[in-house]
C-alpha cells in the first residue's frame, strides 16, 4: 500500500491534526490534573481517527480504483472507524480553543439554543432522519451507474467520499453524543434498534454484492482473482466487518446503560 499524496486531501487532514493538537494543548494547560487521562484518551482518538481517514483516502486511493475489495475497505474505514473515532474524541472544545477569542464567540453564537444552525442539526440527527440519510447515501452510491461514474471522475469520487463522511457524522452523532449536545440522548432501546437496523441494511447490501452472479461494476480485473470474485469478497467484508462494528456499537450502548444503572444503585445498596 503506497500513499497517493493528494494535496486537496492531505492538506485539510494535516490542518485538522494541527488544529486539534493546538487546541488540546491549550485546553490541557487549563484543566485540572485529574482530567488529563480523559484528555489524553481524546487526543489519541482524534489523531487515530484522522490517521485512519488518511489511510482510507490516501493509502488506499490507487488500489480502490483497481479493485472492488480495497474500495469497500476504504469506505468501511472512513464511515465506521475514522468518523466514529473522531466523534468519540468529542473534538469541539479542543477545536474552539485553537481559534482566536473572536472566532470562538462567533461560533458560540451559532450554537445557542434558538440558533437556526443548532435547530437544523437537531432535526438532522434525530434517529429516523439520520438512519434514512445514512442508508440512502450507502445504497445510492453503490448503484452501478453512480459507482462507475465515481470511478471514472476524480471530482465525483471526492464528492462520494464527502457524502459518505457527512452521512457517517449524522449517523453516529445520536449514538455517541459529542458536543454540542443539541438534544437529550435517545433512549438506549431506541439506539439499539437503530444500530441493529443499520446492520441489517449494510449487511443486506453486502449479501447482494457477494451473491450477485455477474460483476456489477466496471473493474476489468483483480490481482489473483476475477472481477466477480473480487466483488464477492468486497461484499463479504461489508457484510461481516460492517455488521460486526455495528454489533460492537450495540454492546457498547448496552454496557454504558448497565454500568450507569449499577453506579446509581450502588448507594442504595449500601455499597461504597
Amino acid at each position: 500500500m503506497g500513499f497517493h499524496w493528494r494535496l486537496e486531501v492531505a492538506l485539510p487532514l494535516g490542518l485538522a491534526m494541527l488544529t486539534y493538537a493546538l487546541g488540546w494543548t491549550r485546553l490541557a494547560r487549563r484543566s485540572p490534573a485529574r482530567r488529563h487521562p480523559a484528555l489524553s484518551a481524546r487526543l489519541a482518538l482524534a489523531l487515530g481517527g484522522l490517521v485512519v481517514v488518511a489511510v482510507a483516502l490516501l493509502g488506499l486511493h490507487d488500489a480502490a480504483h483497481e479493485r472492488f475489495l480495497p474500495h469497500m475497505v476504504q469506505h468501511l474505514l472512513l464511515m465506521m472507524v475514522g468518523v466514529p473515532a473522531l466523534l468519540l474524541a468529542d473534538p469541539l472544545a479542543a477545536a474552539l480553543w485553537a481559534l482566536p477569542v473572536a472566532a470562538r464567540r462567533r461560533i458560540a453564537a451559532l450554537l445557542t439554543e434558538r440558533a437556526p444552525a443548532r435547530r437544523a442539526w437537531r432535526a438532522l440527527t434525530r434517529l429516523p432522519v439520520a438512519w434514512t440519510l445514512y442508508a440512502l447515501v450507502l445504497w445510492l452510491w453503490h448503484l452501478p451507474a453512480a459507482y462507475d461514474a465515481a470511478l471514472a471522475s476524480g471530482w465525483l469520487h471526492d464528492l462520494e467520499h464527502l457524502t459518505f463522511a457527512a452521512a457517517a457524522v449524522v449517523f453516529w452523532w445520536p449514538v455517541i453524543g459529542p458536543a454540542p449536545r443539541v438534544a437529550p440522548p435517545a433512549a438506549a432501546a431506541a439506539r439499539v434498534v437503530y444500530l441493529v437496523l443499520a446492520a441489517f441494511s449494510s449487511s443486506a447490501l453486502g449479501v447482494l454484492l457477494a451473491a450477485s452472479p455477474v460483476p456489477l461494476y466496471a473493474y476489468a480485473s483483480a490481482a489473483g482473482a476475477g472481477p466477480l470474485e473480487d466483488q464477492a469478497w468486497g461484499g463479504v467484508v461489508m457484510w461481516a466487518v460492517g455488521g460486526a462494528i455495528d454489533m460492537a456499537a450495540v454492546l457498547a450502548v448496552v454496557a454504558r446503560v448497565v454500568g450507569g444503572e449499577g453506579r446509581r444503585r450502588a448507594p442504595a445498596a449500601g455499597l461504597p
